[in-house]
C-alpha cells in the first residue's frame, strides 16, 4: 500500500497545499527517556529530513536531562499531552514493555507511525491488536530489532535467499549475557506481569529474530526454562530446539549467567558455515563464511562481504525506516514480519508450560497467544531440582 508522505498527510489535515515543503519532512517524538532512548535520539539526529521535536516521560528530572542533552524543544509528562499538542509523524516508544500496546495504539489513532523497542508487546494477542490498529490507521509498525541491519546481515541474507550456499541444515543461536541482582532490582524486571518473560524474551529475542530473519519461516519448537541463580519469577536460562520450514534445526540458548558475554549465530549449509560472534552489535569483522571442501576459490570469493561497511545498530535501522516513511513508502522490508520472533518465543514458553513440541500452526489458537508465563525449573541451591510437579 502506498502511504502519503508526512508533509502531504499534515497538509491534508490542515487544508494547505503540499507545496509548503519546509524542513523537517518528518517530525519524530520519543516516549520514555531511559538509556535506550538516548540511542534513538542520537540516531535521529544523524538523519536528514528528520527532527526530534518532543519527548515525554513521567519523571520531570529524567525528561529535563534528556531534552537538554538532545536539544528537544517540547517536553510532556504524558503521551496524551504530547499527542494533543504536537502533530507527530512517528513515535519512538522506549518505555517498559507492559505499556507498549496501549501507547502504540494511541499513537496510531493520532496518525503517527510507531517504532517500538523490543519486546513489542507482552503477548501475541497484544501485538495482534497493535498490528490491526496500525492497519486501520494506514500507519506502519516497526519493532527495533537492530541486529537485522547493516551490510553484513543483508549480504548473508541475500546469499541464503539465492541458494548460493545450498540448503541450511543446522544452526546455533546463543545469547550468553550477564546480569546482576542490581539489574533485576528495577521493579518491572523479572516478573511475568510487567516484563512478560525472562531472558528468552528480554535478551535472546535479538538473536532469535536475526536467525529467523536469515532463515525465514519456522515450523516447530521445543523448550525448557530454568532459574539457576536469580531470585525472580522468570527464567534466567532457557534451552530450545527450533525447526524451520526449510528443515534446518537450530539449538537456541538464552542466559544472563555468562561472565564472558557473547552473542553467537552459526548456520551450517550444504556449501558453507556462516558464523557471527559479537555482543550488542556487529560489523564485518564479526562475520566469517567458511566454504565446504570442494567449493572452488572463485565461488567462495564471490561470497566475500562487500567493501562498503555499515555496522548494525539503531543508526543503520533508522536510516532504512525514516527515509522510507518520508518518501511515503511505509515501513521498509527490513522490518517486515514484526511478530515472528515473538511467535517463536511464545512457542518456547508454551512448550515449557505444556511439555511438548509446539508448531507454528498451534499458535493460531487464541488461547495460546496470551501471556508467556511458564513453569521454570528451579536449579538454585536449596530448591527442588528437576521439572516442577504437574
Amino acid at each position: 500500500m502506498s502511504l502519503s508522505s508526512p508533509v502531504e498527510k499534515r497538509s491534508a489535515q490542515r487544508g494547505t497545499a503540499p507545496a509548503e515543503r519546509t524542513a523537517p519532512l518528518l517530525r519524530a517524538a520519543i516516549l520514555g527517556t531511559g538509556g535506550v532512548a538516548h540511542l534513538h535520539a542520537a540516531a535521529l539526529r544523524s538523519l536528514s529530513g528528520v527532527e526530534l521535536v518532543a519527548a515525554a516521560d513521567p519523571s520531570a528530572e529524567h525528561l529535563a536531562a534528556f531534552a537538554e542533552a538532545h536539544a528537544v524543544p517540547f517536553r510532556y509528562t504524558t503521551l496524551e499531552e504530547l499527542l494533543a499538542a504536537q502533530p507527530i509523524d512517528v513515535l519512538h516508544v522506549c518505555t517498559p514493555p507492559g505499556g507498549h500496546a496501549d501507547q502504540s495504539i494511541a499513537a496510531f489513532a493520532a496518525g503517527a507511525h510507531v517504532v517500538v523497542e523490543k519486546p513489542a508487546a507482552l503477548s501475541l494477542t497484544a501485538l495482534d491488536t497493535m498490528t490491526r490498529a496500525a492497519g486501520a490507521a494506514g500507519r506502519g509498525l516497526a519493532v527495533v530489532f537492530q541486529q537485522r541491519s547493516g551490510t553484513a546481515a543483508a549480504h548473508v541474507k541475500a546469499l541464503l535467499d539465492s541458494g548460493a550456499l545450498g540448503r541450511p541444515l543446522s544452526a546455533l543461536c546463543q545469547t550468553h549475557w550477564y546480569r546482576t541482582a542490581e539489574y533485576f532490582a528495577v521493579p518491572w524486571r523479572g516478573t511475568w506481569a510487567t516484563e512478560g518473560g525472562g531472558t528468552t524474551l528480554s535478551h535472546g529475542s535479538h538473536q532469535i529474530d536475526l536467525l529467523a530473519y536469515l532463515l525465514g519461516e519456522w515450523s516447530a519448537v521445543h523448550a525448557t526454562m530454568w532459574r539457576q541463580q536469580h531470585d525472580v519469577e522468570t527464567e534466567d536460562l532457557s534451552h530450545g530446539s527450533l525447526v524451520f520450514a526449510s528443515g534446518a534445526v537450530a539449538s537456541v540458548v538464552s542466559t544472563v549467567l555468562a561472565p564472558r558475554e557473547s552473542s553467537l549465530l552459526r548456520i551450517d549449509t550444504e556449501r558453507a558455515t556462516i558464523e557471527l560472534e559479537h555482543l550488542y552489535g556487529h560489523g564485518h569483522a564479526h562475520w566469517r563464511i567458511t566454504p565446504a571442501p570442494g567449493v572452488d576459490e572463485e565461488t567462495s570469493a564471490s561470497w566475500d562481504l562487500p567493501e562498503q561497511e555499515i555496522p548494525s545498530g539503531h543508526d543503520a535501522l533508522f536510516a532504512e525506516i525514516h527515509p522510507s516513511l518520508i518518501a511515503g513508502r511505509g515501513m521498509p522490508g527490513l522490518v517486515a514480519h514484526p511478530a515472528r520472533a515473538l511467535e517463536i518465543i511464545t512457542g518456547m514458553y508454551v512448550s515449557a508450560r505444556e511439555g511438548r513440541w509446539v508448531s507454528r500452526a498451534d499458535l493460531t489458537d487464541p488461547a495460546l497467544r496470551g501471556g508467556l508465563a511458564a513453569p521454570v525449573i528451579d536449579g538454585r541451591p536449596g530448591t527442588p531440582a528437576g521439572p516442577p510437579a504437574g
